[in-house]
């Protein structure tokens, strides 16, 4: 599968060991054989267009766990708006400079807004009684009562404001990863 601006294709192309660029969440440039429907399209003149963080084996390993993300969302389309390309290009610029497990839940709750899926409520999703001063976060960012799904809680103040700023600077790290952990679960 090939996330392009404004396609998700998928092409064929053998992957031998000459072909080691063709790996998950790499940035290419190449061109396109055959699309008069007799096959799979095939992929030709491939070149690899690297980031200084790609041998970073921490942040790459981080980069393609994110990356495993959008397969299954992103599956059944085929022509898609230039959000989720542009979304990843954004990230993979600033992927060597900031916190990765940052950019991934910052990167997440821009997909969520764009897909009209953030529930920014004060409310419970599971029992609809207003949130307190704590919180604990479902899968897609759903609030809760930390008693309602028996998981760790967050400030409610500052999940509200990661709502409203798509930042997480005011953040400490463990709460970021306890961020991460729940982004990991699927988009």
């Amino acid at each position: 599968m090939v996330l392009t601006a404004h396609h998700v294709k998928t092409y064929y192309r053998f992957f031998g060991a000459r072909h080691s660029i063709l790996q998950l969440g790499n940035l290419i440039d190449f061109e396109v054989e055959g699309e008069d429907g007799r096959f799979l399209p095939r992929l030709r003149s491939l070149s690899h267009i690297g980031f200084p963080w790609i041998f970073d084996k921490n942040r790459l390993l981080v980069w393609h766990n994110f990356i495993q993300l959008f397969e299954p969302h992103l599956k059944e389309a085929e022509e898609i708006d230039n959000f989720y390309y542009n979304l990843l290009l954004d990230a993979a610029k600033k992927w060597g400079k900031q916190n990765p497990k940052r950019l991934v839940c910052e990167s997440y709750i821009a997909l969520l807004a764009y897909e009209g899926r953030l529930y920014p409520e004060k409310h419970c999703y599971i029992c609809e009684t207003p949130i307190g001063d704590e919180v604990a976060l479902m899968q897609a960012f759903k609030p809760v009562h930390p008693a309602c799904i028996y998981s760790a809680s967050l400030s409610t103040r500052k999940v509200l404001e990661f709502f409203q700023t798509k930042q997480t600077l005011m953040m400490e790290d463990y709460e970021v990863d306890h961020l991460f952990e729940i982004v990991m679960k699927g988009l």
